[in-house]
């Protein structure tokens, strides 16, 4: 029976759920999001999220693909090339830099498709494959709840030459591992800004109903900003709470992650740093500098925006300080010695 990395890592319970081994495990024995009480190392048809260890034929392609094993880097700015504001004419969670990049990159044949999260009525996900340009339209405005974005790649990866990948910290490590180690067919990765994700459940039937005291059903936007929780009802009322009293509900693999800004990205985008309605922009490698240029006639730049990136490393620093010893604890429990902070 083989023993990949992986396994420690799902049952010390920081799995981010990325879902870049379930995508590239060419064994298939690695899935999430079904439910089970009792995990058999022969059947995968219950999992929550879960290694089936006497299907893994031993390959250990997932240990190279997880970011939680690859650790995270010490200063995640130390490769922003270019930072500033934008925004542009679609209406979004802020600036809509994140939907007129996807459309155009859709538009222009750069990706063959690229996979997101949208939400329902009731802020659920649903991962969806955009290879259409108004697909987009459906992924518009931050999720606070989280669904595992790269599993969506294993049909993509045998159908598409040129993928495109929109997600979290965690989901943007895994692609950037997943690229360097896997497969080169992701050509582009969009990563978001991200202090914590909840899940579902947690969010609908504790956090909005009692910490907030709202109806779910009249919540038309949520966003974290100026030290608080904020929800946005049909009846144009803003309500907060002060972050402290939703944090600790996260999912608990986010109490274990130092990446604040996506730093495997090549851009990385969010509203941290830049006025209301903008977006900040992170350029962070070559490909995202060719990337943002074939939006550049699409949007407005504001060259310094304020509050500006000292906000940014506040946070990012904030996130470290808080995450970093709960992390290497966790490193230290296992029986491999890669993880940590480089």
């Amino acid at each position: 029976m083989a023993h990949p990395k992986i396994l420690e890592v799902i049952e010390h319970d920081v799995c981010t759920a990325c879902g870049a081994c379930v995508s590239t495990c060419p064994a298939g024995a690695i899935t999430m999001n079904k439910h089970a009480e009792v995990r058999d190392p022969d059947n995968l048809e219950l999992y929550v999220k879960g290694a089936a260890p006497d299907v893994c034929e031993g390959c250990l392609t997932c240990g190279r693909l997880c970011p939680v094993i690859d650790g995270y880097v010490e200063d995640e700015f130390e490769n922003v090339k270019e930072f500033f504001g934008a925004k542009s004419k679609i209406e979004g969670q802020d600036g809509g830099v994140t939907s007129i990049l996807a459309k155009t990159l859709l538009e222009t044949g750069t990706v063959d498709c690229i996979v997101g999260i949208a939400k329902d009525d009731k802020w659920g996900t649903e991962l969806i494959l955009m290879t259409e340009p108004e697909d987009v339209d459906r992924t518009t405005g931050t999720k606070y709840t989280y669904d595992s974005v790269l599993s969506a790649l294993k049909e993509p990866f045998e159908k598409y030459d040129k993928i495109g990948v929109i997600g979290v910290p965690c989901q943007a490590h895994g692609a950037r591992l997943i690229v360097e180690n896997a497969s080169d067919k992701i050509v582009v990765i969009l990563g978001l800004l991200c202090m914590e994700s909840f899940y579902h459940d947690v969010m609908t039937e504790k956090i909005v109903p009692e910490i907030m005291g709202l109806n779910l059903d009249d919540v038309v936007k949520m966003d974290f900003g100026k030290g608080k929780f904020w929800n946005y009802t049909k009846d144009g009322e803003a309500h907060s709470v002060k972050i402290p009293e939703v944090a600790h509900h996260a999912r608990n693999p986010c109490h274990h992650c130092c990446d604040y800004t996506s730093v495997s990205a090549d851009i990385s985008l969010g509203s941290v740093g830049a006025p209301d309605g903008w977006n900040s922009v992170f350029i962070r490698t070559d490909v995202g500098k060719e990337i943002f240029e074939l939006v550049k006639d699409k949007v407005e730049i504001m060259e310094d925006p304020k509050p500006g990136i000292d906000l940014v490393k506040k946070l990012a620093k904030m996130k470290h300080d808080n995450n970093s010893e709960h992390y290497m604890e966790v490193c230290e429990k296992f029986t491999f010695d890669e993880c940590g902070i480089h």
